[in-house]
């Protein structure tokens, strides 16, 4: 059975960087893509990044690209969301989720999830 358990959250000013890890464990991540999503409080869950499985694809959503850079070391069962320029939007929960082999934007998609990191962008 695949777990995923995130790491990384915090507070953070306006401008400031994080980095999200979403660590696996029960199998190896090589044949799963894995997506990162975020909750504000009262919206919908949304796609924020998203890697396959070999690492040679990734996508992100309009809000983020050019700020938050995801990549995957399948040595350590491992993918990360670096997340720079941070605007108080971006504060959420952010989870990480897998599926088999390509990404999807589609929440349902996603047949194992971890239980969310808290992030805060605030001055």
């Amino acid at each position: 059975q695949l777990q995923l358990v995130e790491s990384g959250g915090g507070l953070v000013q306006p401008g400031g960087s994080l980095r999200l890890s979403c660590a696996a464990s029960g199998v190896t991540l090589d044949y799963y893509a894995i997506g990162w999503f975020r909750q504000a409080p009262g919206k919908e869950r949304e796609g924020v990044s998203c890697i396959g499985s070999s690492g040679g694809s990734t996508n992100y959503a309009d809000s983020v690209k050019g700020r938050f850079t995801i990549s995957r070391d399948n040595t350590k069962n491992t993918v990360y969301l670096q997340m720079n320029s941070l605007k108080p939007e971006d504060t959420a929960v952010y989870y990480c989720a897998a599926r088999r082999y390509s990404c999807s934007g589609y929440v349902p998609a996603y047949d194992y999830w971890g239980q969310g990191t808290q992030v805060t962008v605030s001055s």
